[in-house]
């Protein structure tokens, strides 16, 4: 799913890239933990964050089950489609 965001947004394949490798290598038992290791990050409650993607231009909801050591996409896309959904309620994939 994030390749093929990335083939429609060139701009984002690196830092999705950056944002896999850095969530495939974590150990995160909570949210504190995805803070510390991506404090740009903003904690939306105990199981989500919003992660800016391409220097803001496009935002990635995530929502992680951390007794499977398991992240979830739930929406991507621009800053404009964003502002027009529920980041604690979106489950697009």
């Amino acid at each position: 799913m994030l390749a093929s965001f990335a083939e429609k947004h060139p701009e984002t394949k690196v830092p999705l890239g950056r944002w896999r490798t850095l969530v495939r290598a974590a150990k995160w038992k909570s949210m504190e933990d995805v803070r510390l290791a991506a404090p740009k990050a903003k904690i939306l409650n105990g199981e989500r964050a919003r992660f800016e993607v391409a220097g803001g231009n496009f935002r990635m909801i995530v929502a992680f089950d951390f007794l499977r050591e398991t992240a979830f996409i739930k929406f991507i896309g621009t800053h404009a489609e964003y502002d027009r959904i529920d980041a604690l309620k979106v489950s697009q994939f």
